[in-house]
C-alpha cells in the first residue's frame, strides 16, 4: 500500500489511538487502515483512507464505553487529536 497523504494520515490516527487506548489499559485486537476498492477512474491516491476497528468482545467494548464516558464527564474534548496524542 502506497503511503499517500490521507494513508499517513489515517496510520498516525491508529497509532494515536491505540496509545490512548494502551494508556486507559484496553487493547482492540485488530486495528488496521483501509483503503477503498480500486476505481479505475482514478489514479494514484486513494481519495480516503479508514481506520478499521476490527471486533471486540464485550467486556472490551464495556471497557471502552467506560473509559469514553468518564473522559466525557471530565470534560474531555472529545474528538480532539491533540488531546488523544498527549
Amino acid at each position: 500500500m502506497p503511503h499517500t497523504p490521507k494513508i499517513h494520515e489515517a496510520l498516525e490516527a491508529r497509532d494515536a489511538l491505540a496509545t490512548a487506548l494502551t494508556r486507559a489499559g484496553i487493547q482492540l485486537p485488530a486495528m488496521d487502515v483501509r483503503t477503498p476498492w480500486a476505481d479505475d477512474r482514478r489514479t494514484g491516491e486513494a481519495p480516503y483512507a479508514l481506520v478499521h476497528l476490527g471486533v471486540c468482545s464485550a467486556p472490551v467494548a464495556l471497557a471502552l464505553a467506560d473509559v469514553i464516558t468518564r473522559g466525557v464527564a471530565k470534560g474531555s474534548a472529545v474528538g480532539s487529536a491533540e488531546g488523544v496524542a498527549e
